[in-house]
């Protein structure tokens, strides 16, 4: 007997019915993985603790006080005491006991690197797909060009290699004791080439342009990472006439001259996310701002209510100003006491990316975005400062900064 119109097919047919539909049929869409965010990483040189408005201080820093008040104050957040261990920490993750950079800073003349088989934050960032920028200062080695950070991951440099220099001629000056002979020379480059264009022009003010101009040309086919490396607020104190008036009734020359510094730099940080938000990349950026260490207090700086400064052990020389600001963060307007240290925003922000670490040496820094974003506890419980039996402290309160070298 003949199947009717209407009668359901046999059951048989039903197997073949739907294998010859599912060509036909739409797939569903996975849900899509969010653009990488734009990382932009600002340090200040030597800001203190109590040198803020947050913390305090008498000096106006209105466009920090307003990003942090908006993202997320790190107030358990530390650093190294001083320069290069911070930076080569910030950049490798790593402990400067396992990069043999555990003693003090690299000297101008010393031939002494960011050890070579290191992967770096912005070769990572690369690797995920990532634009690298570096304007400022680097005060990670350059006696070899391998060392340079157009070698070390970033595309574009402008900035100066050593610790210190002038803040208008770019000049460093160096006591070569054996002939008791100070020499000065040129420290500023735009990528390998010495760049000589610069003279009489501040540096706080250059690297900032020279940011925002990358900002203005980058295009968003790729994220962006900027590292910028402010010279302020480390001596020498130098600052144009009209920052220092309104700080006219501080009596301290030195506290003067630091306290119109910080506030230049604190514009400059407020012209830098303006620029972010003019050319259309603030919604999706993550901005985190520190210090590479405490406060010099011998040159103007102040870490109170915290014991000590720049090139000690005391809190005053090792827990830092920071702070994230973000669209992109869960939480804001917030303080976090998770523990946070300098190691810890290599891991952090390459995941961030979309990144993998799997490149590196053992990493002595933590993921610790969702501690910052969402509150969570953070997965770290201790940190080391520094292991190095053959430190000893010369540089005493009494002791000259200027025949330190600035650094």
């Amino acid at each position: 007997m003949g199947r009717r119109e209407g009668d359901p097919p046999p059951p048989l047919l039903l197997p073949l019915c739907l294998l010859l539909c599912l060509p036909f049929c739409p797939p569903r869409l996975a849900a899509a993985r969010p653009p990488a965010p734009h990382l932009v990483l600002v340090l200040a040189d030597d800001l203190g603790w109590g040198d803020v408005g947050w913390h305090g201080s008498a000096i106006r820093t209105p466009r920090l006080d307003a990003l942090g008040a908006g993202g997320v104050r790190l107030e358990r957040y530390y650093t190294q005491p001083l320069c290069t261990p911070s930076r080569s920490q910030l950049l490798s993750g790593r402990y400067q006991i396992h990069t043999g950079l555990q003693h003090q800073i690299i000297w101008p003349c010393q031939p002494s690197c960011v050890p070579l088989d290191e992967k770096l934050l912005p070769e990572l960032l690369k690797e995920a797909g990532y634009v690298t920028h570096m304007v400022g200062k680097w005060h990670l080695g350059m006696y070899r060009k391998e060392c340079l950070p157009t070698r070390r991951g970033f595309d574009t440099y402008f900035g100066y290699l050593l610790g210190s220099e002038d803040y208008y001629s770019h000049d460093r000056c160096v006591l070569i004791k054996a002939k008791n002979v100070t020499r000065c020379a040129l420290d500023f480059r735009d990528g390998e080439e010495v760049a000589t264009a610069f003279k009489n022009m501040y540096s706080t003010n250059l690297f900032t342009e020279r940011a925002i101009d990358l900002i203005a040309s980058h295009k968003t086919e790729k994220p962006l990472f900027l590292y910028l490396a402010f010279q302020s607020v480390h001596e020498p104190l130098e600052v144009p006439e009209e920052y220092m008036k309104p700080y006219s009734s501080i009596k301290d020359v030195k506290r003067r001259h630091y306290a119109g510094m910080v506030t230049l730099m604190d514009e400059a940080v407020g012209n830098l996310t303006d620029a972010l938000k003019r050319y259309g990349l603030w919604d999706n950026t993550v901005l985190v701002f520190s210090t590479d260490n405490g406060g010099q207090t011998l040159a103007g700086g102040n870490n109170w209510p915290l014991r000590g400064r720049k090139w000690t052990l005391w809190e005053g020389g090792v827990r830092g100003v920071g702070f994230v600001a973000s669209p992109l963060l869960k939480q804001k307007g917030v303080e976090s006491h998770a523990l946070i240290h300098i190691s810890d925003w290599l891991p952090t922000l390459v995941h961030l990316a979309g990144g993998h670490t799997n490149g590196t040496k053992p990493l002595d820094g933590f993921d610790v975005w969702k501690a910052i974003s969402e509150g969570r506890p953070s997965p770290r419980v201790e940190l080391l400062h520094n292991i190095d039996p053959m430190f000893v402290d010369d540089f005493p309160s009494k002791h000259s900064l200027w025949h330190k070298g600035w650094d």
